[in-house]
């Protein structure tokens, strides 16, 4: 079926959605774990490591239940953060400035769904907007586009958002992005492969639908649309 009708813009999510989940976890964090001393200790040269490391600081004194290591250089946190799959503001900052200097020497290449490239083009040809929504920081997202096996994609998008907006489980967030877009909530199509990512979508208003793209894992879709790929879209 093709996108809804009325939809004016589709936000999309990253991981498990435009991107397997197998180059999230089994390149990207691998890559950026490995170089996590390298790149705090950076922060007395680098002003942008700087800024990571003390938004990192700030959620690390917020830290309640004594399971995080201490501080220290900020590599011992951020490896914990990690652990955990947590989605820190700063940990997402901090893997975006160690993952570009990864995509600017070609060590690495961002892996897209084979759908993905045409879908965005078709959207944008029918004069729908698209945006991103992702946990990792907008860096991480732009340099993800501008480095895909497809080519250079940043020009697709005219909105980036990331958890500075809001954490991608809250109505509230949704609801800031829609007004960034300048469109009435209804006419925003959200595509993720995550349901309470989705129910608060939705609880702002906006459109949904569930990616149930290879390797991720099942779950009940509950009130959302399912997708097994953008090509049911256009």
């Amino acid at each position: 079926m093709p996108l809804p009708a009325g939809v004016g813009a589709v936000l999309l999510d990253i991981e498990g959605t435009t991107t397997p989940l197998s180059f999230v976890r089994d390149v990207l964090f691998p890559y950026a774990r490995a170089r996590l001393e390298a790149a705090c200790a950076r922060a007395a040269t680098d002003p942008r490591v700087a800024r990571a490391l003390a938004t990192l600081r700030r959620e690390h004194a917020h830290e309640t239940g004594g399971d995080a290591p201490a501080f220290g250089t900020g590599a011992p946190y951020a490896a914990w953060l990690m652990e955990q799959d947590r989605k820190s503001t700063g940990l997402k900052e901090l893997q975006g400035l160690i993952w570009e200097a990864g995509y600017v020497d070609g060590t690495l290449s961002a892996s897209l769904f084979a759908d993905v490239p045409a879908a965005l083009a078709s959207w944008r040809r029918a004069g729908v907007r698209l945006g991103v929504f992702s946990s990792g920081s907008v860096h991480a997202q732009r340099l993800l586009f501008a480095h895909t096996d497809h080519g250079d994609l940043t020009g697709c998008f005219e909105l980036w958002a990331d958890t500075t907006t809001g954490p991608k489980r809250e109505a509230a967030s949704y609801a800031a992005v829609a007004a960034r877009f300048g469109l009435e909530p209804e006419r925003i199509l959200f595509l993720s492969d995550v349901v309470a990512e989705l129910d608060a979508a939705r609880a702002a208003g906006l459109a949904t639908a569930l990616l149930t793209r290879p390797g991720n894992p099942p779950v009940d879709p509950g009130p959302h649309a399912v997708h097994r790929d953008f090509a049911t879209l256009l």
